[in-house]
């Protein structure tokens, strides 16, 4: 059985306890397994509990100053492992799990023969790291080095900033101690999807190193899959004689001989594996295998919190971009839905049909404008009045399909469906008309400007359309191009609606029949209604 020790530290007072129950109390009342009546310790502070499978967690207990596990705070149960250190209060703990020889079991078959082991990865790292080293003196001084580098590419990781900086130092150790091994591999499960995928490998041969990465076909991925999504590590000293492996004729086909893979398992999260393979048997690993195992695994505890952090920063990054790109479009309560949602697949929404109403709005009078003002005053327009109107836009959850010289297309409905987007269209509409007049109270310009506002609602494409260099977020379709005829018929200062709007209206009171209209490419006469005069 595993047992639990705690070493206390307070200042230079150091004292030794022995957990020998399963459920032990820390804490500042006397009735507590460990009594500490110190400042900064709850009166029920933590407990440590030994599950069935022999670990050990630590959890708070809603202390008011926290528990911290090497420097994080502890917010759920969560595994220790030999050698942590846990603050309460002042006083660290540090964990000291001792763990007993324990015979290698196996899932499938003998290890001895050569058929494959399946572990568990945290008894294989409490193994390797708490059992006392056995053995003749070699064996002894390279365990010591395994731990040395172990040590040190703990502290080099901390600030690792890319893939290929954490995969650099990974690649060094397990090739130095690890000679059963011909290849390694690193997959992430980048997306958070399941799916993992290839992001660095090596070879002891460099000159195939570019090849592995060009082509991931070499690597098990029934291997990786198990290890991903059962939380085990795998080693199979000898994959041809492996019962595991009778109905995978890939790993024949592709020259495996022997392989192991272990999780990147950061807490309770896999976010990858490291996989590594040989072409050859590794009669090395029938009679020492699960020391390379255990050590192997621990290495890959240590890369899964790089893999982590790093898989956060891109996450930022990638949301930062979207976010500026999407701002443009949206407003920001439905930029954030969209991050939220992950709707962004590959940086692109992909378009699909959806049900809108498309909304143009055109300066009257443009043309006639630019010709007494000059180009600078008339982009210093534009940028003024389009910020204005595009304001109220956004408070009806509008997107902003694109600006067409002084006209404002944009629609509602999409990328989120909105079942009143002809109703949000409306009376974004109105706002705009209302805005403008007050800002021509105000001499916002030095003469009054006009609005010509014309909404059409039904079926329209939406979606990111263009070229890998360029990219539009837009809506395409008949619905469009009528909205845009209609507002030629517009008059100046108001807002003319289609019958397909007019009807889907809650309040339709405020719009009266205009008159019927043909217009250049569609064969039938349309019904435009326009907005009643206050």
């Amino acid at each position: 059985m595993t047992e639990l020790k705690l070493r206390l530290q307070r200042g230079n007072n150091q004292k030794m306890v022995t957990v020998a129950q399963d459920i032990y109390i820390v804490g500042r009342l006397p009735e507590c397994d460990l009594y500490l009546p110190f400042a900064g310790v709850s009166r029920c502070h933590a407990r440590f509990t030994k599950k069935n499978n022999g670990l050990w967690t630590v959890e708070d207990l809603g202390s008011k100053n926290g528990t911290v596990l090497n420097e994080k705070a502890v917010a759920s149960p969560t595994v220790i492992c030999h050698g942590d250190v846990i603050w309460v209060g002042d006083i660290s703990l540090v964990v000291l799990l001792s763990v007993p020889p324990q015979p290698v079991e196996t899932k499938y078959a003998n290890f001895s023969s050569g058929k494959a082991i399946l572990r568990n990865v945290k008894q294989l790292q409490q193994q390797w790291i708490g059992a006392e080293v056995s053995g003749d003196i070699n064996n002894k001084d390279i365990t010591i080095a395994r731990l040395k580098d172990l040590v040190d590419i703990a502290k080099n990781l901390s600030g690792a900033t890319s893939i290929e900086e954490i995969f650099s130092q990974v690649q060094q150790v397990v090739f130095r101690y690890l000679s059963s091994i011909d290849r390694l591999a690193l997959l992430i499960d980048v997306y958070n999807c399941g799916n993992l995928l290839l992001m660095n490998a090596a070879t002891r041969n460099v000159n195939n190193t570019q090849q592995l990465m060009a082509d991931d076909s070499w690597i098990s991925k029934s291997i990786c899959q198990e290890v991903f999504a059962e939380k085990v590590a795998i080693q199979s000293a000898d994959t041809h004689q492996d019962e595991r492996f009778d109905q995978e004729h890939s790993v024949f086909f592709k020259g495996i001989g022997s392989a192991m893979a272990v999780p990147l398992w950061d807490e309770d999260k896999v976010v990858g594996v490291l996989y590594a393979d040989a072409n050859f048997t590794s009669y090395h690993w029938i009679k020492e295998g699960s020391e390379d195992l255990s050590f192997f695994s621990t290495l890959g505890n240590i890369v899964a919190s790089s893999v982590q952090r790093w898989l956060l920063v891109e996450k930022l990054k990638s949301e930062e971009v979207i976010r500026q790109r999407l701002e443009r479009y949206h407003s920001p309560a439905v930029v954030q839905q969209l991050i939220d949602l992950g709707a962004l697949p590959n940086g692109r929404i992909p378009p699909k049909e959806s049900e809108i109403s498309i909304l143009f709005a055109d300066v009257v009078g443009f043309t006639a404008i630019s010709e007494r003002f000059s180009p600078s005053e008339i982009a210093e327009l534009l940028n003024k009045l389009f910020e204005e109107m595009l304001q109220e836009v956004f408070a009806y959850g509008g997107t902003l399909d694109k600006y067409i010289g002084d006209c404002i297309m944009a629609f509602f409905g999409a990328p989120e469906p909105q079942t009143n987007h002809a109703d949000r269209a409306v009376a974004a509409a109105m706002r705009m008309l209302a805005r403008l007049e007050n800002l021509n109270f105000n001499q916002f310009w030095e003469e009054p400007l006009q609005l010509r506002i014309a909404i059409n609602s039904g079926k329209a494409v939406v979606g990111d359309i263009g070229s890998s260099q360029r990219v539009e977020y837009t809506a395409l379709g008949a619905t469009i191009n009528l909205a845009a005829r209609m507002e030629r018929v517009c008059n100046p200062g108001e807002c003319v609606v289609s019958e397909q709007t007019y009807k889907m209206l809650s309040k339709p009171s405020r719009f009266k029949l205009m008159g019927q209209y043909r217009f250049k490419g569609i064969n039938r006469l349309v019904k435009v209604y326009h907005n009643r005069k206050r």
